[in-house]
């Protein structure tokens, strides 16, 4: 392209850096595991099959999560600048244009739509801890953990008391900046979400059913697995990583030059798939225990896995546990959710984080009430995709995040020069080779395969 060196004058972040390698990978793993792989994974696994499932969706993690992430980091290094002004700045840089600046922008008010729903899910499980503590589900039946919840979704009240905590709690930790906010943050919460999972794990060792939880997860039967199966695999493998909405480009901005792209992408690729085959460890021999469903789909967190502490030898302390590491799953990844907002609001407009995390968890917090009252008092007023919450997640997972990825992934294989992005991945080896063939091809067909099945 027309400058190769201009990109090569290393700039700074205007936010700071992380402070290790250690930091950002814990910082972008906590980004990435969240809801959907604690909630969601186990359960789509027990809709599809289980093995022939876990399979495939490793395949579409390594041919196609990995190379987006890689491509989205290192756009976020090489512009230092938030999404919006990295897209713009390099698009000029690389020959292309400033318009690059709408992707960018598509991922700050994507990551803003999709908080504005996440938060009162997130919510949900603060009020779980809550319910858990007090023990309402020891010996409660299908019926009672059944009204519990409906109960609960009903009281708008409630819903959003939960919606406003779990926001307080995420602007709290950005308004304190990159070091001592973001990164003290995670350092906590990533390591205790994993200690936690393994104590919940244990448990599962030795209910008695951890060799069925194993073997459906792990015993391949490809009679299951449908053409919609591989299509799931593959988006959950692209969403559950947190790429397309401008986080992990937010955060490779803070990243230091001597930090390898693809050892560090490598690392939170590894740390976020096992995570999710954990959860699934430790959630299935539960539900085998207790003869329950694997694919009772959403409701396996919220009602299955309650009726199935109620049942157990230490019910309320397991139960407790649980949805304490699902609210730390989903806190740390509303953390990256909102970085790159604030981010383009303290360049952009000059404020200070505390007025920017104040002024977008606030927008965030109020767009929210919408996806509150979908569950209750506007829970029959449904247009398109259904309730307001319907309609915001199905435009954001279906449309908005692909798209970005795609756009994104296109940036760094076909605009960016070879030049610069060898240089954010040290060198024109096999790794980068390997990169680049997939970021060029297989992660856009793979990409476009799902915003086909989306609209069709």
């Amino acid at each position: 392209m027309q400058n190769d060196q201009a990109g090569d004058a290393k700039r700074t972040s205007l936010h700071g850096h992380w402070s290790s390698r250690m930091a950002f990978i814990l910082a972008v793993t906590g980004s990435a595991v969240g809801l959907g792989n604690i909630w969601k994974f186990p359960y789509i696994a027990g809709q599809n099959g289980g093995g022939a499932f876990v399979l495939v969706y490793l395949i579409c993690v390594v041919a196609i999560g990995m190379p987006v992430m890689m491509s989205e980091i290192l756009i976020g290094r090489r512009g230092r600048r938030n999404p919006v002004a990295t897209m713009e700045l390099l698009g000029k840089e690389e020959g292309s244009s400033g318009h690059w600046r709408w992707v960018g922008g598509m991922g700050v008010i994507a990551g803003i739509l999709i908080l504005s729903y996440y938060s009162v899910v997130a919510g949900w499980t603060l009020a779980y801890v809550v319910k858990s503590v007090s023990g309402v589900f020891v010996g409660a039946n299908a019926d009672v953990v059944g009204a519990q919840f409906a109960d609960f979704v009903g009281n708008w009240k409630a819903v959003g008391l939960s919606h406003t905590v779990f926001m307080g709690l995420t602007i709290f930790v950005v308004a304190r900046g990159v070091e001592r906010g973001l990164e003290q943050a995670v350092k906590f919460m990533v390591p205790a979400l994993l200690i936690l999972m393994l104590m919940l794990l244990g448990y599962s060792i030795n209910s008695g059913y951890f060799g069925e939880g194993v073997a459906f997860l792990f015993t391949p039967d490809f009679e299951k697995l449908t053409w919609n199966s591989v299509l799931v695999a593959l988006g959950q493998a692209f969403f559950s990583l947190s790429i397309g909405m401008g986080a992990i480009m937010a955060y490779g901005a803070y990243l230091p030059e001597d930090t390898s792209i693809t050892g560090a992408t490598a690392a939170v690729v590894t740390a976020d798939t096992g995570i999710a085959i954990l959860a699934g460890l430790a959630i299935f021999p539960l539900v085998f225990a207790n003869g329950l469903s694997p694919d009772s789909g959403p409701g396996l967190v919220f009602q299955t896995l309650p009726l199935a502490f109620g049942q157990m030898a230490g019910g309320v302390f397991f139960a407790t546990l649980f949805f304490v590491l699902l609210a730390f799953a989903a806190w740390t990844s509303a953390i990256g959710l909102m970085e790159p907002a604030v981010a383009w609001l303290v360049e952009h407009y000059n404020r200070t984080r505390a007025q920017a995390s104040v002024m977008i968890g606030g927008l965030i917090w109020a767009l929210g009430f919408g996806s509150v009252l979908s569950f209750n008092v506007l829970a029959e007023t449904k247009f398109l995709a259904g309730t307001i919450f319907d309609n915001i997640e199905y435009l954001t997972s279906n449309f908005m995040l692909p798209l970005g990825g795609l756009l994104i992934t296109v940036f760094a294989g076909w605009v960016m020069c070879r030049n610069s992005t060898a240089d954010e991945l040290g060198g024109s080896g096999a790794t980068y080779k390997a990169w680049r063939v997939l970021a060029r091809f297989v992660a856009p067909i793979g990409i476009l395969i799902v915003l086909i099945n989306a609209v069709t």
